[in-house]
């Protein structure tokens, strides 16, 4: 039962008020993934966008095994009218759900989920700090009673036909689901209320409503201190609704963020209690971290339970009848059998129908749902091993002709069974190390700067702008700017680079890294769900509820596995049945007072329980999961199985030239003036008009140019102190500034037009380049800098020369690429002197020069038309068309936030060896998901013949059932520990980059 909660209700909640509870979901960094393999209608959707007819939900699903369970999960969800996609991750216990609501309403998905027979939890973000108006609200569910992949398209069905539902994934592997829905329309009850109606267990996690919180309160002892409690909230301005669960000591808050702060709602509850209640504010993944220990604690206490029964049973079937006085005692009739029989019949009964009752549930599920699973099998073949063995005594008791039994086999089949999920559940939680290592980087307290004062705060209370302080050895709370102080920080945990990091003012830090050495004071700017690290951690999550497309073949074999078997232990039935009526095979193969139909059925049921659909469901989601957390710890970003199966095959890798091959830090080396305009007017002038530019080489120009001024004023007055006022003062007027991509810039100053870019510019202007200007022009391409061409009021004036040095890695990841038997190609926008000179110089044969953005998305399908897959690394807002054309798109980290968007990969190091780090990476993952299948269907290949007796007249050798269960237990634990190897993956160092051969 479910603990008694008492509700307040302190205003009410009008369609307004409700909206305002509600939120639209935030477009993120690192927060785009979406399949590539989508039609075009579907890659146009806009998550949140009201312009967009479809929804997008994530749903956690309970009771999955195997593949089996998933393919019935996602087959009820697609059988759903309006249902455009689905898919759902078996490991993770989750789906992603896209639909359209005019023709789906929520309570039609949720139906369809529960009719599936799986259980389902919203699946939700962390509390932020924001007071942005949702739309809709995603929240995480935790759901139990998930075995296989069926259970997991059974629950995603449910969810997704409920109304309001906009998006439903549900993961096996975590017994998760995440569920985007409309709070005007459903609540997290109801949908706590579907899972638990479809036979899971269901509850909420986490929900990115931005005025809620949960708290963790210390000292309500007694009714009176949840009265004095009650009292507080109810007296506290802005807060709406409460709910107090006095058994968990957990207490769920709606409040006003217009009206007050969470950080001040915490402060004056501890105020008003006069320090009896201590408020802690709870973590979402506090639950996650707590259901993963709790899975594999109740999987043991089950597989104990059950080994308890089985000794016994072992010692009266084996031992005891060699010991004279218990055997004597075991003999003694006691009605129609004797004691031993009924002592067998009662402990194998509790373990059959007690402790084995999830087989059963679970099995009911997935036929209910018209599928099957691992579980159909276990409770089929326990079920005829039992019902057998109860048939034989009432048939002896009736004729007196006592077959011999078989107790003991259907309570060690359970046993070993029971204690295969023990070891899965372990391994499966190791898989997921990587994830829960991000959340630990997380401080749970900050030192935040109060006027003269500190004080320590929760570090789930930090609003932006705060002034926080960090102490030597201590992690910093929040993105922020460093104010004060200077230091050096580790960012490896998050970056992957391994060296220190120099702070000082202005600097920006990142939260959860650890500051080395001095004291900082920081500025607060990205708490919550907008900081990295989060962005890292939902990045990732999302990339492991993803499916990687060789996932398909595991999930037809699972659609016709267990019929298939079904089909094997019946023909095995039948004949060795058949064998035995005509002589095929002599009496003395049969056990003692056996039958033929006895030793038939006891190959039949080795057959059911030794085959394993649930190897073939674990052994992509596993390695896919082990690799994107092992990724995020080298700095690779990965967002889907399908980016990391397609990076593996890559046979073109396009690299951007400024930013990408090159250190992205431009320095003008030469300015040229070519009229009688003076050379300091000259360098005003063009700065004047590049200021309003983001452009690198733009910033570099403006950067000379002020260097240039500055130096002048202070050879006459010797003063170089007030920089930051000269800067504000020595530029001139610009109007009517215009970007051209791809060409350079125009504006107007004195209300003359000048330009400020390449040839083409000119040539369009009319401008005309005299024969010593170009040639001069030439001179600087060769030397792989670039010329900037300037023109005012019609005229040409002067040429700049910018270059921009390379990536130190730059040659040595070219050269590593061409011995992985990858292809690089340069395509820039820049001149063709200029690319060439670079491309020689790291190496590239193939340059594609003078390429507009849109050109090099161009560049990139005229290369797909073969069917080799093409890899994009890139790093500017003109880069993010490429990168969405390229199978794979790779953003280098210190890019824009466009680019990062755009990628498949997000390189957070800004370093080129990461693209090795990503392909090798790749390669190494999808031949451990080869090997976990070859691994998975050999064995069913070799076991299920051995079961059925096939080298039994040669070997003499039968298989028992609880010998075959104990196979089957521990043939997915061999697959998810196969995976598990993934995690001691160290990427290529730069030393041993050209050692790397092609495969």
């Amino acid at each position: 039962m479910a603990p008694s909660r008492r509700d307040l209700q302190l205003t009410p909640l009008s369609g307004d008020s409700a909206a305002e509870i509600g939120a639209m979901e935030e477009v993120r960094l690192l927060d785009s993934y979406d399949d590539n393999d989508n039609d075009d209608s579907l890659s146009k959707i806009e998550e949140g966008s009201g312009h967009s007819g479809l929804r997008k939900i994530q749903v956690g699903v309970t009771g999955m095994t195997c593949a089996a369970c998933s393919n019935s999960v996602e087959g009820a969800l697609m059988s759903v009218n309006g249902v455009f996609k689905a898919s759902v991750a078996l490991l993770q216990n989750r789906a992603d759900v896209l639909f359209d609501p005019n023709l789906v309403k929520e309570e039609d998905i949720k139906e369809a989920i529960e009719d599936a027979g799986f259980e389902a939890e919203i699946l939700a973000e962390p509390v932020t700090s924001g007071t942005k108006t949702q739309a809709t609200l995603v929240g995480q569910f935790t759901i139990g009673g998930m075995t296989c992949a069926a259970c997991v398209n059974s629950v995603e069905g449910i969810l997704r036909d409920l109304p309001g539902v906009k998006r439903a994934v549900v993961a096996l592997a975590t017994s998760l689901g995440e569920v985007e829905y409309d709070p005007n329309v459903i609540s997290k009850d109801d949908i706590v209320t579907a899972i638990e109606d479809a036979g899971f267990e269901g509850s909420l996690v986490q929900s990115n409503q931005q005025d809620k919180l949960l708290l963790r309160v210390e000292g309500v002892l007694n009714e009176l201190d949840a009265q004095v409690l009650e009292g507080i909230l109810t007296r506290l301005n802005g807060v709406r609704q409460f709910r107090l669960d006095r058994i968990t000591g957990e207490l769920e808050l709606v409040f006003d963020p217009e009206v007050v702060s969470s950080r001040s709602l915490v402060d004056g509850i501890e105020g008003e209690g006069y320090g009896k209640f201590k408020l802690r504010v709870m973590s979402p993944y506090e639950r996650l971290t707590s259901k993963d220990t709790g899975e594999a604690s109740n999987m043991f206490r089950r597989f104990i339970s059950s080994l308890s029964l089985s000794i016994p049973l072992f010692f009266i079937q084996v031992i005891c009848p060699h010991i004279a006085l218990f055997d004597t005692v075991l003999v003694w009739r006691c009605g129609p059998f004797m004691v031993g029989d009924w002592l067998k019949w009662a402990l194998v009964s509790v373990i059959q129908f007690v402790i084995g009752k999830r087989f059963y549930v679970a099995a009911w599920r997935a036929l209910r749902n018209g599928s099957t699973n691992m579980d159909v099998l276990v409770a089929l073949g326990t079920s005829a091993s039992y019902f057998y063995s109860v048939g034989a005594l009432l048939y002896g008791a009736v004729t007196g002709f006592w077959s011999p039994t078989y107790f003991d086999a259907s309570a060690m089949l359970i046993t070993f069974v029971l204690l295969g999920k023990y070891l899965e559940s372990l391994a499966k939680g190791k898989t997921s190390d990587a994830m829960k290592k991000l959340v630990q980087l997380t401080p749970a307290t900050a030192i935040l700067i109060e006027g003269k004062g500190e004080r320590e705060i929760d570090a789930l209370l930090i609003h932006p702008g705060d002034s926080l302080k960090v102490l030597p050895g201590g992690k910093i709370p929040a993105d922020g700017v460093v104010v004060w102080g200077s230091s050096y920080v580790n960012e490896s945990m998050v970056t992957g680079e391994s060296v220190p990091v120099s702070k000082e003012v202005d600097s920006p830090v990142i939260g959860g890294t650890i500051n080395m050495h001095g004291v900082l004071h920081i500025k607060a700017t990205k708490v919550g769900s907008d900081a990295v690290l989060s962005q890292i951690i939902s990045l990732v999550e999302t990339a492991q509820m993803s499916k990687a497309p060789i996932q398909k073949f595991a999930d037809y074999v699972a659609s016709i596995f267990v019929p298939v078997v079904i089909t094997l232990a019946l023909f095995t039935l039948v004949g060795w049945s058949i064998g035995g009526a005509v002589g095929a095979y002599p009496d003395e193969w049969l056990p003692q007072n056996g039958t033929h139909f006895v030793f038939s059925l006891m190959f039949s049921i080795s057959v059911v329980v030794i085959a394993c659909p649930c190897a073939l469901g674990l052994a992509t989601p596993t390695a896919v999961m082990v690799a994107t957390g092992v990724g995020a710890t080298n700095g690779v970003l990965i967002k889907g199985g399908d980016a990391l199966e397609k990076a593996h095959k890559v046979k073109y890798v396009i690299f951007d030239k400024t930013g990408t091959l090159t250190q992205g830090k431009a320095t003008v080396t030469t300015a040229k003036v070519f009229s009688e305009m003076d050379r300091g007017e000259f360098l005003t002038l063009v700065a004047s008009a590049e200021a309003s530019s983001e452009h690198p080489l733009a910033k570099a120009i403006v950067e000379y140019a002020r260097h240039f001024h500055f130096f002048d004023e202070s050879a006459e007055d010797g003063d170089t102190s007030n920089k930051v006022s000269q800067n504000a003062g020595w530029l001139l007027d610009t109007s009517d500034f215009s970007a051209l991509p791809g060409k350079g810039i125009q504006c107007l100053v004195n209300n003359k037009l000048i330009l400020v870019g390449n040839r083409k510019l000119m040539s369009e202007n009319s401008i005309t380049i005299p024969d010593h200007v170009e040639k001069f022009v030439e001179e600087l391409e060769e030397s792989a800098k670039t010329g900037v061409i300037v023109a005012y009021s019609g005229q040409l004036v002067g040429v700049m020369g910018v270059a921009d040095p390379l990536k130190r890695e730059a040659a040595v990841v070219v050269e590593g690429l061409l011995r992985m038997g990858v292809r690089p190609i340069m395509v820039t926008g820049d001149n063709w002197r200029t690319a060439r000179a670079v491309a020689k110089e790291v190496g590239i044969e193939d340059v594609r020069a003078e390429v507009m953005p849109a050109g090099k998305a161009e560049v990139i399908r005229s290369l797909q038309k073969d069917g080799s897959t093409v890899a994009m690394v890139g790093d500017g807002i003109n880069d993010s068309p490429a990168l969405a054309a390229a199978d794979v798109g790779m953003a280098i980290g210190a890019g824009t936030d466009v680019a990062i968007e755009a990628a498949d990969y997000v390189l957070m190091r800004n370093n080129l060896e990461d693209v090795i780090t990503a392909i090798d990476l790749s390669r190494k993952t999808l031949t451990r998901i080869r090997l976990n299948y070859v691994f998975a269907m050999a064995y069913n290949v070799v076991s299920i013949p051995i079961a059925a007796g096939v080298f039994f007249p040669v070997l003499r050798v039968q298989l028992p059932p609880w010998a075959a269960g104990a196979c089957m237990a521990l043939s997915s634990v061999s697959v998810v520990c196969s995976s598990l190897l993934l995690r001691r993956y160290k990427k290529p160092r730069l030393t041993t980059i050209l050692e790397i051969t092609k495969e």
